[in-house]
């Protein structure tokens, strides 16, 4: 966390100094196991634009809902465009947002660290079993096969019933809201992305995205959030100026979240290495969600319709069967790797009281159905069962008025918006060319030593024996302050899905 913290601090001076996101950045590989999705160390990729965009289109919300990916209906749809972002002052907007940016970073340097987080929220969630305080004669709590989960209500922070809360898990697709609710607020809706070479090579290439073609912001949270799009990840977080500085911004907002057990390395949920969340930050993560309508009114619909090109246009159905097959269903995002298992977060309201359900690690297919259970047995017992800890709030900060102040700003500049080189939190002023070899020597030494001090940790903590997960693929497991790595064999006959 020490070295997190020296590599934030390192990025945010650079920012507050040369006015820019794209070198600077690079210092968050200090937490950063290792480049994300093969990202070298260095400036921002010069594939990736952002363009100023027209008026915002509507987020789809049709009757029909669906759990496949994206279907294709052959109408088309502006959206593409070939023109080149071109060179041009930074807006009061993009200004605003770019402090934002910075102070985001600024902040997860100076947060306070917390003695453990396996303590976060509560002491009784250190537990690694099944947690809960059920009254005499109450229905009983249902039995979930998954390696961690979390039931809390979002609105008075109470968690209701949890499993292993702050054990570390891959997260999969479930990670694309800790996205989603960190750029959302960074990026302008109407700005258009221009799709890079490792956004449109990522596999799966579930939005299809065109090497070259130009998508508006908002088409790509669509695509991120209803048909888990990794490619719309890619290109999102690029959007930011680099890979990296993407993935340095969502860590920096867990961070601001409180959300310690979060480690990203990559804005979709692929497999990465050391890459993990736990089942109480996800909630975290999902409570910070309900908070932003921009980012409900995405995670919410039903469908969209996806511009692929200037000539053809998907129809996006979301995955989140939530929504369809529950009274109540307000969002979520489900996910999926060989490696995660199946994972997923659900969020339902009834009478003015709203769960959230957190799922990692849990057999094929079967998440949604044991988030309902657990969801009805919170809609019974809420307020009549004693809660084992609580969501705590997020860090407060200057910076979070001035977050605000740019989104805000991003909703009113409109179609006048002037276009910027490489993205909404980066304006054209440079970082002189010494202090970039040298912020860049002094990145890859840190992320040279937290690679090392990573492997002597799993060395020493070989002899360990694991907890069994449910489908004893992977588990990542701690004792006392390390945290290592544990691999195991996926079971005979187990279900293979397409990562999500």
């Amino acid at each position: 966390m020490a070295l997190f913290r020296g590599g934030a601090l390192l990025a945010a001076c650079s920012v507050a100094g040369a006015v820019s996101l794209s070198v600077p950045a690079q210092a968050q590989q200090a937490r950063v196991a290792s480049p994300a999705v093969g990202q070298p160390a260095g400036g921002s990729l010069p594939e990736t634009g952002v363009a100023g965009g027209g008026a915002a289109t509507g987020t789809g919300t049709g009757t029909s809902a669906g759990t496949g990916t994206s279907g294709g209906t052959g109408t088309s749809g502006g959206g593409a465009s070939a023109s080149s972002p071109a060179t041009a002052p930074a807006s009061s907007a993009e200004s605003a947002q770019q402090a934002a940016a910075a102070k985001l970073l600024q902040r997860a340097a100076a947060g306070p660290e917390p003695a453990s987080p396996d303590t976060m929220g509560g002491a009784q969630l250190a537990g690694r079993g099944v947690i809960v305080a059920e009254p005499a004669r109450a229905a009983r709590l249902p039995s979930v096969p998954a390696s961690a989960y979390v039931l809390a209500d979002a609105g008075t922070g109470q968690v209701l019933a949890a499993k292993d809360p702050h054990g570390l898990l891959r997260p999969a697709s479930t990670l694309k809201m800790l996205t989603a609710i960190t750029l959302i607020p960074l990026l302008n809706p109407d700005a258009m992305v221009t799709a890079s070479r490792q956004a449109t090579d990522v596999t799966p290439n579930v939005a299809g995205l065109v090497r070259g073609q130009q998508y508006k912001v908002s088409d790509l949270f669509n695509a991120l959030l209803l048909i888990s799009a990794n490619d719309a990840a890619i290109a999102l977080a690029q959007a930011t100026g680099s890979l990296s500085t993407g993935v340095a911004l969502m860590n920096a907002e867990a961070h601001h979240l409180q959300a310690y057990d979060v480690l990203a390395a990559d804005p979709n949920g692929l497999d990465a290495p050391g890459q993990h969340v736990s089942a109480y930050d996800l909630a975290l993560i999902a409570r910070q969600a309900l908070a932003m309508p921009a980012f409900m009114r995405h995670d919410e619909a039903r469908l969209a319709t996806f511009p692929v090109t200037a000539h053809k246009s998907e129809t996006l159905y979301n995955q989140n069967e939530l929504l369809t097959e529950y009274p109540g269903g307000i969002g979520g995002k489900v996910g999926w790797t060989n490696a995660a298992g199946a994972t997923y977060v659900g969020m339902a309201r009834r009478n003015g009281v709203t769960l959230i359900v957190t799922l990692l690690h849990c057999p094929a297919l079967t998440e949604v159905t044991y988030a309902k259970s657990l969801l009805n047995w919170g809609f019974t017992l809420d307020g009549k069962v004693n809660p084992i800890g609580t969501l705590v709030p997020p860090l407060t900060s200057p910076a979070a008025s001035a977050k605000q102040s740019g989104q805000a700003a991003a909703g009113k500049a409109g179609a006048n918006r002037p276009p910027v080189i490489s993205g909404t939190v980066t304006t054209t002023t440079k970082i002189p060319g010494g202090l970039a070899v040298a912020s860049i020597a002094l990145i890859l030494s840190a992320a040279a030593a937290a690679i090392v001090l990573t492997l002597l940790r799993r060395r020493s903590a070989s002899g360990v024996s694991s907890r069994k997960g449910t489908l004893g693929i992977i588990r990542i497991s701690r004792r006392g302050p390390a945290r290592a790595l544990r691999r195991s064999r996926a079971l005979p006959g187990q279900a293979r899905c397409t990562p999500r």
